[in-house]
């Protein structure tokens, strides 16, 4: 379990946090928001650690006394994380049940009692509002933290009683850097799932973990360098295979934006360290060299285009036939 010493970025989070435990001034509840893999469990974590120590100074855990071997090993009694049957939803006994009808229990150790409740987003009106009976009138041990990919899926008499703090998206070269240091990840695959990830550190580690990205990188990139000559229909049938294994085009659309982004780029400046694909250059020179400026803009249009297109659950295949006419075109 990390610390918040360890957590990359975040900083003005974890000040409040530490600042928060240090004085004594822990609010009552809190919303902590961002998007799926930005580290909210990590630093709710990291928050609990910090708060239940007995020995810690300035917001920092020791590690080392009884609270904090018993936040480490998953055992500590005054930490209830709220969990929910339906997939779906967190429904009015979810919340009456485990927190409603517990929470005048003090703490068995320390001066807090946390309850965190992931996936906040999905819980009903009706137990919103059975929450809200609570965070209106808690016990001064009582911090309820609410993790939620949507900080404004709330009602706002709950809003209006919680103190928000929303994740922000790690910059490239923090993700690069940890990808690259920490896992060993070959540089030129780091700058691809750094740009896939757009601040997203859980991403970037998940992308590069993931056999399917992999496998799924090797035929995107096949694909670019054949694009201009292959027939059509060998095109399309590429894609079928895709869909038929669950692939998500928009990620390949994704893919095939920043491969045209590179190309444009290398055509404009000449300059190989601005690209992400830096060890795809001898295709991406080539692909330059086949293409004016005017048609690489036509195609970042088309790929944009094949985008909203999907979204609006226009044919698949009439979709990428389309975009494809535009890159064999242009």
């Amino acid at each position: 379990m990390l610390s918040f010493k360890d957590i990359l970025g975040q900083d003005l989070i974890k000040k409040h946090f530490i600042t928060a435990i240090a004085t004594g001034n822990v609010s009552h509840a809190y919303i902590l928001s961002g998007e799926q893999g930005m580290g909210k469990k990590t630093m709710a974590n990291a928050f609990a650690l910090s708060l239940m120590c007995e020995e810690g100074k300035g917001g920092e855990p020791c590690r080392k006394c009884h609270a904090c071997r018993q936040v480490l090993s998953g055992n500590h009694p005054d930490i209830i994380y709220v969990t929910h049957e339906k997939p779906a939803s967190i429904g009015v006994d979810d919340v009456r049940r485990q927190i409603n009808d517990t929470i005048q229990v003090k703490p068995y150790s320390g001066g807090y009692k946390l309850y965190i409740v992931d996936e906040a987003e999905k819980m009903t009106v009706q137990a919103q509002n059975a929450l809200l009976k609570t965070i209106e009138e808690p016990p001064a041990y009582a911090v309820i933290l609410l993790l939620t990919t949507n900080g404004e899926a709330f009602l706002p008499t709950i809003l209006s009683r919680c103190v928000k703090l929303a994740l922000k998206p790690l910059t490239d070269g923090q993700i690069r850097d940890h990808l690259t240091a920490r896992l060993h990840v070959p540089e030129p695959q780091a700058e691809v799932y750094t740009a896939f990830a757009r601040g997203n550190l859980g991403k970037a580690i998940s992308l590069s973990e993931s056999e399917d990205f992999q496998k799924l990188y090797e035929e995107l990139l096949g694909l670019l360098e054949k694009v201009k000559k292959a027939d059509l229909s060998e095109l399309l049938e590429d894609v079928k295979r895709w869909k038929d294994e669950g692939v998500d085009l928009h990620q390949c659309l994704d893919f095939m934006q920043m491969w045209y982004r590179d190309v444009l780029m290398y055509k404009t400046t000449k300059d190989i360290n601005l690209l992400i694909f830096k060890d795809q250059f001898p295709a991406i020179k080539e692909m330059g060299t086949a293409s004016g400026y005017d048609g690489l803009e036509r195609i970042l249009t088309a790929i944009d285009k094949a985008g909203i297109r999907l979204d609006a659950n226009v044919n698949t295949e009439l979709v990428m036939e389309l975009l494809f006419l535009s890159m064999k075109e242009n």
